[in-house]
């Protein structure tokens, strides 16, 4: 439950009905999320083409490793539930729970790992990365320019998205209760799940 007064999926209509036709179709439900945006559909629809675009040059296991450990970094427990699911059909969940508890994992490189802490800086305190942190990336780690660019891009849109959620009160949709146990509550950092029932569009 939101903060805010939300439109509900059954009664939407125009611009908003569409949002929610879309996202249903994606999630197989009306996710949270979406339903704070309800006041500003074109808002959601513009940060879809950012996000899209930010995240194009980027596979998905470094999409996911960036926006993962950014999500747990702010506490906020729908991306962290989010991604560390779609992450752990990359890694496995042993590797996500390890990430998760700051500890050690062989399925991680040693360049992922100084990637990761830069994303958790940039989201901690983008003020106080410094010049050498960024170069050691290049030189000792290989990443480019363009990669540490994108790298601090998808982090930032994460604290976009994440900041906004929480604001309003957004709660984690009650389908991620059907994830493992373990999985679920090391993932469960901020906001507790919903235990309210899904909506979706009228047909």
């Amino acid at each position: 439950m939101a903060f805010i007064k939300t439109i509900p999926a059954k009664t939407a209509s125009g611009e908003v009905l569409d949002m929610y036709r879309h996202q249903e179709a994606h999630w197989g439900y009306v996710p949270n999320y979406s339903k704070v945006f309800s006041h500003r559909p074109e808002a959601l629809s513009r940060w879809g083409r950012l996000l899209a675009e930010i995240r194009r040059p980027m596979d998905d296991r470094r999409f996911e490793l960036v926006t993962f450990v950014v999500a747990r970094e702010l506490r906020h427990s729908s991306c962290s539930l989010a991604h560390g699911r779609m992450l752990a059909d990359i890694l496995g969940d042993d590797a996500v729970v390890a990430i998760a508890q700051g500890k050690t994992t062989d399925v991680v490189t040693e360049a992922e790992r100084a990637m990761m802490q830069y994303a958790r800086d940039i989201a901690r305190g983008a003020d106080k990365i410094t010049s050498g942190q960024v170069e050691a990336l290049k030189t000792v780690h290989g990443f480019s320019d363009a990669e540490v660019f994108d790298i601090a891009a998808v982090a930032a849109g994460r604290c976009f998205l994440t900041k906004i959620l929480d604001a309003l009160g957004c709660e984690p949709d009650v389908g991620f209760m059907s994830m493992n146990d373990e999985l679920r509550h090391v993932l469960s950092v901020g906001r507790p799940i919903s235990h309210k029932a899904p909506e979706y569009c009228a047909a």
